[in-house]
């Protein structure tokens, strides 16, 4: 996981602006790796199709991966015959690299990519594209798995594929729907912020950047596709799903750790209602308290079964001691990251530590229920036990949130960082250093020197033909 960049500031989402004539809106890139059957078919059914639905201008670029048939000698031609499409030769074999190489150097304000086979229906490419140009999204992915997808593809590939989300919604907490698409678009600004945070230079590249992007908050919004599986497909699928899962373990790994520095993207979104003040609220107070009443409900359901457990070789009061302190361990490890917000290891023994003592607090709660109980009733039932614990466990609960919260991972430690005002840097955690003041937010894209102030076309610049489409309007998500 790369970490010793610094991503800087994630744009605020607006509508791109016009540009000079012969700028192109969009660059499609098609990655190939021994594609001479194929490419050129791709190539000519792509620059027709976007010549006549797509209003503004295009460019396709193909990305030879390491080809060793005829695949660069007819990317060559194709472009010495087709204006408004190059190629690049890459010497390295990766999908997620070809990508990055391109993404990084291209100059139009909307990048996009596709397989070669064009499994998926070219009609979903203005959709995937409109809420980009916008402002509306930041990423945009075509999704098989999405209600009004029309799928034909054999049995084998779609146990993998929806094997693999739920893999990926169940480790890396991920929303979106279909990560493996070989659809998907991005607006530039947002990738020149998220691409050297990416690691993975093959299949996994996708999946690494969809994540990366929904915890740095970025929008994704989903296209549903009809898709048609390629039967002469290349792709080695053992192989590509094994390098997957050890991407799923790396990525998850560095987010568990924090040693992935999503805190340092800081973004002035402006239009987003979450990063409104409201007055006489306590910020992040209603989070918390969600985040802690949910690893509270899971910490107690540990902690009973650990004293259940336990109490089958030893007696009540060591069984709860012995329940309470792994339990407490646990929770205090679980309400650092998730509730309050605190990542990496700096602090994390003295907030333990601290931890511990409330751990106390709540032994001496729970243990004096226990002998209350006892001394009214010598031999109660373990129905009875369960049920003035979790009484007890309550009411230690709100003792402990509150100790957690003024205490623990209070203001000054920096243990709940707060939004980031609109224009403003990113707030400062405990264990981290402060943030440098965000620089001048550049450009959006490079139209933005002759499109006129308001965004519209000046008089002077050709469109393509092609009907208008309402881009200004919301086109809708499908989550």
């Amino acid at each position: 996981m790369r970490t010793d960049s610094s991503p800087g500031t994630l744009p605020a989402r607006e509508h791109l602006p016009a540009g000079p004539a012969g700028t192109p809106v969009l660059d499609v890139v098609i990655p190939v790796h021994n594609e001479e059957r194929d490419l050129q078919p791709c190539v000519l059914r792509l620059h027709e199709h976007l010549e006549r639905t797509f209003p503004y201008p295009f460019r396709i670029t193909i990305a030879d991966n390491a080809s060793t048939d005829a695949t660069p000698e007819v990317a060559r031609r194709l472009e010495a015959r087709i204006t408004g499409v190059r190629t690049l030769r890459l010497e390295q074999k990766g999908r997620g690299r070809a990508l990055r190489t391109v993404w990084s150097t291209s100059d139009a304000p909307i990048l996009a990519y596709m397989d070669v086979d064009l499994s998926t229906d070219l009609n979903a490419l203005l959709p995937l594209v409109a809420p980009l140009i916008s402002g509306h999204s930041d990423l945009a992915i075509g999704s098989r798995l999405a209600r009004s997808a029309r799928v034909v593809r054999g049995p084998k590939r779609e146990f993998i594929s929806r094997s693999y989300n739920l893999i990926l919604r169940g480790s890396l907490q991920a929303r979106f729907s279909d990560a493996q698409c070989g659809f998907k678009a991005i607006r530039r600004d947002v990738a020149q912020v998220l691409l050297p945070l990416v690691e993975d230079t093959g299949w996994f590249f996708d999946t690494e950047m969809l994540v990366l992007a929904e915890r740095a908050g970025c929008r994704i919004h989903e296209v549903p596709v009809d898709w048609v599986d390629d039967p002469d497909s290349t792709v080695h699928i053992v192989r590509t799903a094994t390098e997957d899962l050890k991407g799923v373990w790396r990525v998850g790994k560095a987010l568990a750790t924090g040693s992935l520095p999503l805190d340092r993207l800081t973004r002035p979104f402006g239009d987003d209602p979450r990063d409104r003040e409201i007055m006489d609220v306590p910020k992040g107070l209603a989070r918390q308290l969600v985040g802690f009443c949910v690893v509270g409900g899971l910490s107690t359901l540990f902690y009973l079964l650990l004293y259940s457990g336990f109490r089958l070789f030893t007696g009540s009061q060591v069984a709860n001691a012995l329940a309470l302190l792994i339990s407490a361990v646990a929770n205090t490890a679980a309400n650092r990251r998730l509730t309050f917000g605190v990542r990496g290891p700096g602090g994390a023994v003295r907030h333990q530590a601290q931890g511990l003592v409330v751990f106390g607090i709540g032994l001496a709660l729970t243990s004096g229920s226990l002998v209350a109980l006892n001394a009214a009733n010598a031999h109660p039932a373990h129905s009875t036990e369960l049920a003035v614990l979790v009484a007890a466990n309550l009411a230690a609960t709100v003792l402990r949130f509150l100790l957690f919260r003024i205490w623990v991972f209070s203001d000054r430690d920096g243990g709940h960082p707060e939004p980031t005002a609109p224009g403003g840097s990113a707030p400062t955690g405990g264990t981290h250093a402060p943030n440098p003041p965000n620089p001048p937010m550049p450009p959006i894209s490079p139209f933005r020197a002759g499109g006129a102030a308001d965004g519209t076309w000046p008089p002077d610049v050709t469109r393509r033909p092609g009907p208008v489409r309402p881009y200004d309007t919301d086109p809708g998500e499908t989550r």
